[in-house]
This record gives structure tokens, C-alpha cells and sequence, in this order.
């Protein structure tokens, strides 16, 4: 499934506070800049699925391309448009002249950790920045699971979005000192925004932001959102939702296919995934901020949601 939206200035609401706003301090979107591509004449490049958690894209900042995932129609892509493949799918993208058999062999050199690719022997009409980014979501499944498998996002119509991806392409295009590590913050505020953008303009049927929005669970959601750490009872969740018990727990389930208690879990769980893998805080403080009385407690629980011990994933991410 393909979603194609045009950048708008619709708002997801919950109340008098969007959703997205209540969900900004769990959310953190990091982009992780892989390819500047230069080509020209006819040319195909092939991308691996990525590894769970991590969404692919390609910005098309000069010319055009098709895109292909297996089994599915070419999608046309033009300058201005943005491809995310929020489930990291493996993909295909050719020049225009995708449907012939022989093609242009790619040369690549490396730039401040930004691979450079290049078409052999032809003038360059077509330009992209190509990547990957991961949500660094405490509940990330809740919010990628709701997303197709692609959508395309047109920013042409957008200054800010425009201008954003001309100063990462000048960025990548002229190096200076740091250039990459600019142009990732540019992709992480580029992405914001054409998240919030889809969100806004199609939201989802569940997850995290419907949550939010929901009369009978955004209060209780956002509250656990604010304190992840507290020892939410079934009752206090109710009475601040204004809801019975049973409303909420069927309001939860109907929304995020998981009662409350289990949304919590879910919310503490990754955090501290997050935390391991960003940070070097130690497990027994992480175990602490995230709700659990001792180190042990969330390696069990950690263990059982993820298959793996808190130390050996620190270890994997490092």
C-alpha cells in the first residue's frame, strides 16, 4: 500500500494540545544519512531491507525516478518528493529507462561518511539523498505498525520543507567541516515535519496518536506518556480518563490491540531500549526511570518482550 499526500497545514488535535506536541518528549526521529547519488543516463541501484526498527527513504532533489518494491507497481518519483518506507522494505530504484537490461556501472567514494555515488561516463540529471532513520520512540511499534508500506510526500508546495532540503543538498554538495553532521539534523527536522504533514492529512486507524485523540483514552494516555516511571493503578487511569474501568480497558484494546497496563509496558520497555542504546547510563538507573524496583526486574521484562538481556543489547547497538 501506497499513501501519496501534498504538504498541508491540517492539525491532529487532542483537545487543546495536538498529539504530536504530547508525544514529542518520547519521540525523537534519527536520520542516519548513507548516499548522495549523482546519476545520469541509465542506472539501477539495489537496497537490502533494513534491519527492524529502521524506516528507508530517498529524497529526490533534482530530476526524477521509479522506486519498486517486490510485487508491487513502480512508483514515479519527481524533484520535491520524499519516499519513506516506514517497515524498511527492500526496493529497487532505477533511472527512467528502468526497463532495459543493461546499465551504467556506479562508481563510489567517500565524503565525511556520506557515500557518494556516481554514474560512469554520462552527464547527471537525476540527484537523491538516501538513508535510513529510526524512531526513537518509546512506542515506535505503535506508531510505525499503523503506517503503510510507502508513502510518497510532495514538499515541493511547502518554503520551510523546500528550504530545508536545499541547504542539506548544499551541504552534501559542498563540504565543509561537519556537513554531514549538519545535514543529519536537517533530515531530522525535515522528517518531523513530513510526519507530521502525513499524520495530519491521513491519519491512522490506531496506534499511539489515536490514542491521543481519543475522547476515552487521551488523557490516560498521555498521562502515562508524561510519567512512564509511576505506578499506574486501572482505577487512577479511569478517573483521569473520566471513563469506567471497563470503557477504558475497551477503549485500549479497540485502539492499540493491548490494555492500558500493557500500553505502559510497552512505553517503559522502550524507553529504556532507547536509553541503552543511546546513552551510557547504567542499567540499574535506567531500571529506576523507567518504573522497574530493581536491575533484575527489567532484565526479565526486557527479556520477554525482547528476547535479549538489557547488557547484550546495549552490546548489539554499540
Amino acid at each position: 500500500m501506497t499513501a501519496r499526500i501534498i504538504q498541508r497545514g491540517a492539525a491532529i488535535m487532542s483537545g487543546d494540545r495536538d498529539a504530536l506536541t504530547i508525544l514529542a518528549p518520547a519521540l525523537r526521529v534519527r536520520p542516519e544519512l548513507q548516499d548522495f547519488c549523482r546519476f545520469g543516463g541509465d542506472w539501477r541501484a539495489v537496497h537490502d531491507p533494513e534491519e527492524r526498527g529502521w524506516a528507508a527513504f530517498h529524497i529526490v532533489t533534482q530530476g526524477s525516478c521509479l522506486i519498486e518494491r517486490t510485487g508491487q507497481p513502480p512508483v514515479a518519483l519527481k524533484a520535491g518528493d520524499v519516499l519513506l518506507l516506514p517497515h524498511g522494505d527492500g526496493h529497487v530504484v532505477y533511472g527512467n529507462g528502468g526497463g532495459r537490461t543493461a546499465f551504467r556501472e556506479i562508481s563510489y567514494t567517500y565524503r565525511d561518511y556520506i557515500r557518494i555515488k556516481q554514474t560512469e561516463g554520462s552527464d547527471v540529471d537525476t540527484e537523491l539523498v538516501c538513508g535510513r532513520l529510526h524512531l526513537e520512540s518509546a512506542s515506535e511499534n505503535l506508531l510505525l505498525r499503523a503506517l503503510p508500506h510507502a508513502i510518497v510526500l510532495d514538499h515541493a508546495g511547502s518554503e520551510a520543507c523546500s528550504g530545508l532540503v536545499a541547504m542539506m543538498r548544499d551541504e552534501l554538495d559542498r563540504p565543509r567541516p561537519g556537513s554531514a553532521a549538519v545535514a543529519g539534523d536537517l533530515a531530522s527536522a525535515l522528517f518531523v515535519m513530513l510526519l507530521r504533514s502525513y499524520l495530519a492529512t491521513d491519519p491512522p486507524a490506531e496506534g499511539i496518536l489515536v490514542l491521543l485523540n481519543a475522547r476515552e483514552t487521551g488523557k490516560a494516555a498521555a498521562a502515562m506518556l508524561h510519567e512512564p516511571a509511576r505506578d499506574w493503578g486501572l482505577d487512577e487511569l479511569a478517573s483521569i480518563a473520566a471513563v469506567s474501568r471497563a470503557t477504558l480497558v475497551r477503549a485500549f484494546r479497540k485502539i492499540s490491540g493491548m490494555p492500558p497496563q500493557a500500553f505502559l509496558t510497552e512505553l517503559r520497555l522502550g524507553i529504556a531500549r532507547n536509553r541503552l542504546a543511546q546513552t551510557s547510563d547504567s542499567i540499574a538507573q535506567i531500571a529506576a526511570d523507567v518504573g522497574y524496583q530493581s536491575e533484575a526486574a527489567l532484565s526479565r521484562a526486557f527479556h520477554r518482550r525482547f528476547a535479549m538481556r538489557p547488557g547484550a543489547m546495549r552490546r548489539t547497538a554499540a
